[in-house]
């Protein structure tokens, strides 16, 4: 059997830019993908602290070392410039798997900069 499970999270993001105009996707720094493992294109699920909308999306690589966190397409009508979003990645593992995995999560300062860097323990 196969569980979805936490792979990586960005916590407490700041959102930078909102642009409904654009393809989709949310765009965000190299910087906080590497930290984290997350890839482009990846799916990701998008939950706004500030007024508790979620919306899943797809990664797309902004400019390293700029703090970027930009939420474009439909979703930037869910979500406001300075808002605080969690950015949350999920994949299927066996139970084995499970018992070795431990999600990176990075904590954000509110110019989107590494604050911390936690390794959720698996069990």
């Amino acid at each position: 059997m196969l569980r979805e499970v936490l792979y990586a999270k960005i916590h407490r993001a700041t959102v930078t830019h909102c642009n409904p105009d654009y393809m989709g996707s949310i765009t965000i720094d190299p910087d906080l993908l590497d930290a984290t493992g997350l890839r482009i294109n990846e799916k990701v699920l998008v939950a706004d602290v500030d007024n508790a909308n979620r919306f899943e999306t797809y990664i797309f690589k902004g400019e390293r070392g700029t703090g970027v966190v930009g939420v474009n397409g439909a979703a930037a009508k869910l979500c406001g410039i300075g808002h605080v979003v969690l950015i949350m990645s999920f994949a299927l593992m066996t139970d084995e798997e499970m018992r070795t995995h431990r999600p990176k999560v990075v904590l954000c300062t509110p110019d989107n900069r590494i604050a911390q860097r936690i390794e959720y323990d698996p069990e």
